[in-house]
């Protein structure tokens, strides 16, 4: 598939598509030779709407995150619209449920392009989709504004121009911080305030696709950088959790890196259950969510810490928010999207569509017309405040997503609920992951 071009048959009818205003005007016949100049590309523009899309799982596996963050790009567009659009237009917001299936995916990514004509692609979701499409977005030049998934294939050097504005931290880099911190941060002993153990090994199950390999690729590149690649022991998993488990303790591991996404995450911590291997746990920013955590699996020897680029907890980061969050959690926390005002997907959903709008206000500002390449030349203009997350810098074509992140620890209480007065003893239960670090970088971490 070639670049989108709308000035198609130009030279026969004489037909010139005006990028912004949606409007046609006829230009006199022309005989002229053709020009090898790129054309200007841009769709899904009118005078008064802008239309953008995803394909988002809100059926299958990965709808337990689809739903959600869908929820939260929808409520926060509902607010831009509430208060006029930007620029005079407002956002009209196409979605299909790719089904957790990378084909279907793909078909709906080309839909939206070539038959709803999508300006961009906002939220683009889940590591199975956006693997299978990125080679399509770049050849298009279609915008994609926030990835929900971190593959290295998102992850470019310099490449001015390109269409990937991927915000979420790459798992390269999600791989790096965890492993820095599994070596560098004092949790060890039993009080979990030691040091890592002098020639201490350290174990990572990994899945054998794009989540497992991409993380497993900044382990090595982390365990290499600190002088640990000798005891790092690795166990790919397909099916059998139980051996790689079983594998891992006989080597006798001082902790355990867990390399892949939220379902596969549950097994492991099951099977580290069933088998006894009481380490500390470390894993990915997407695994910072208590659905994929059985209480029943928790101990005190075992504790887990995960990666998070946003931080809710910081009231440094919540006060830095935009007022508009605020009116936007007015929207969301109403309704049919009541459910997910707190939601961590959701509000990652928020993320993603506020950063897109973050680039038409700039558009806007320049007083540039919103074309594809002046939207991506605004991106790269200079460095994006990420409200409770740090920075993400796409200037001079990096394209690294965020790499610095906070450290999270699940935490669990059982016992009588203080709430109650009956004399019936009630079963209370709370859940979460607190912060136990604040947002380093990976060379901070490495300080330690």
């Amino acid at each position: 598939m070639k670049k989108l071009v709308l000035t198609a048959f130009v030279i026969l009818f004489g037909v010139v598509l005006v990028a912004c205003g949606g409007t046609t005007t006829t230009a006199a016949p022309t005989t002229a030779a053709p020009t090898t100049e790129e054309p200007i590309v841009v769709q899904g523009v009118t005078d008064t709407t802008i239309k953008v899309g995803n394909a988002a799982s809100t059926t299958g596996a990965g709808a337990g995150v689809g739903v959600p963050f869908n929820a939260g790009i929808q409520a926060y567009f509902e607010y831009i619209n509430s208060q006029g659009g930007i620029d005079g237009r407002t956002i009209q917001f196409v979605t299909y449920d790719d089904e957790t299936d990378p084909t279907k995916g793909l078909t709906y990514t080309e839909r939206l392009i070539e038959e709803d004509e999508v300006f961009a692609l906002v939220g683009h979701f889940g590591t199975w989709t956006v693997g299978a499409t990125l080679e399509l977005i770049q050849e298009v030049g279609v915008p994609m504004v926030y990835a929900a998934t971190g593959i290295n294939s998102l992850y470019f050097q310099e490449s001015v121009g390109n269409p990937v504005l991927a915000v979420q931290p790459i798992y390269k880099t999600d791989g790096r911080i965890m492993t820095a911190r599994a070596i560098k941060e004092a949790v060890y002993g039993a009080n979990h305030d030691e040091a890592l153990p002098a020639g201490a090994k350290i174990g990572v199950i990994y899945t054998n696709d794009d989540v497992g390999l991409s993380i497993k690729a900044g382990i090595e590149q982390e365990a290499e950088l600190l002088g640990k690649s000798a005891d790092i022991v690795y166990q790919a998993v397909t099916t059998s959790y139980a051996t790689a488990v079983t594998i891992l303790k006989a080597s006798g591991v001082s902790a355990v890196i867990l390399a892949m996404n939220q379902e596969p995450f549950g097994y492991s911590l099951q099977q580290m259950h069933n088998l006894a291997l009481n380490v500390p746990v470390f894993s990915s920013y997407v695994n910072a969510d208590v659905t994929y955590v059985n209480h029943t699996l928790y101990n005190e020897a075992r504790p887990i810490y995960v990666n998070a680029w946003l931080d809710l907890l910081d009231p440094a980061g919540v006060s830095g928010l935009h007022q508009d969050y605020w009116d936007y959690y007015g929207i969301i926390s109403t309704g049919s999207y009541a459910q997910y005002a707190l939601n961590n997907f959701a509000i990652a959903g928020y993320m993603a569509a506020y950063i897109f709008v973050e680039g038409l206000k700039r558009v806007e500002a320049a007083e540039v017309e919103l074309t594809w390449d002046n939207y991506i030349a605004q991106m790269e203009s200079e460095v994006l405040d990420i409200p409770m997350g740090g920075m993400v810098d796409w200037t001079n074509g990096k394209r690294w997503g965020i790499a610095e992140m906070s450290m999270l620890q699940y935490t669990y209480i059982a016992g009588d609920n203080p709430l109650t007065t009956d004399v019936v003893e009630t079963d209370y239960l709370y859940e979460s992951f607190a912060k136990v670090r604040e947002i380093e970088t990976i060379e901070e971490i490495e300080g330690k």
